[in-house]
C-alpha cells in the first residue's frame, strides 16, 4: 500500500464546499482521512474498507463523504457546509491492519498533508 501526496486543500469561508484527493495503491483493508487541528491531536474524519463500506466521525456525518475511483487509483474527500471547527491539517491513509477504519492503529502509509482552513 501507498499514498501520494494529497491535494484540494485550500481556505474556504463558512459553509463552503472543498474535495481533496489522494492516489493510493494496494490497501488491504482500509483507506481513510485524518486531521489534525492547531494545538490537537489526530483525528480521524472517514474511513472505507475494501469492501466499500464507510465510516464518518460524529462531526462530520452528513457533511463529508468518502469515496474512491479504483480505476484512478485516487481517494476523495468531499467536504461541504464546512465550519470553522474543521480547519487543519488533513491527510490520507492506507492500512492493512486489523481494526475500525477510524484507528491510526489499522494505518501503515500516510500522506504528507493539505491544509484546510475555514473562516467565520
Amino acid at each position: 500500500s501507498q499514498v501520494q501526496s494529497e491535494t484540494g486543500g485550500g481556505s474556504v469561508e463558512s459553509g463552503g464546499s472543498l474535495r481533496l484527493s489522494c492516489i493510493t495503491s494496494g490497501y488491504t483493508h482500509c483507506l481513510g482521512w485524518f486531521r489534525q487541528g492547531p494545538g490537537q491531536e489526530r483525528e480521524g474524519v472517514a474511513g472505507i474498507d475494501v469492501n466499500g463500506e464507510k465510516v464518518y466521525a460524529d462531526d462530520v456525518q452528513g457533511r463529508f463523504i468518502i469515496s474512491i475511483d479504483n480505476a484512478k487509483d485516487t481517494l476523495y474527500l468531499e467536504m461541504s457546509s464546512l465550519k470553522p471547527e474543521d480547519t487543519a491539517m488533513y491527510s490520507c491513509a492506507a492500512g492493512a491492519n486489523d481494526g475500525y477504519c477510524l484507528w491510526e492503529s489499522v494505518y501503515n502509509y500516510w500522506g504528507q498533508g493539505t491544509q484546510v482552513t475555514v473562516s467565520s
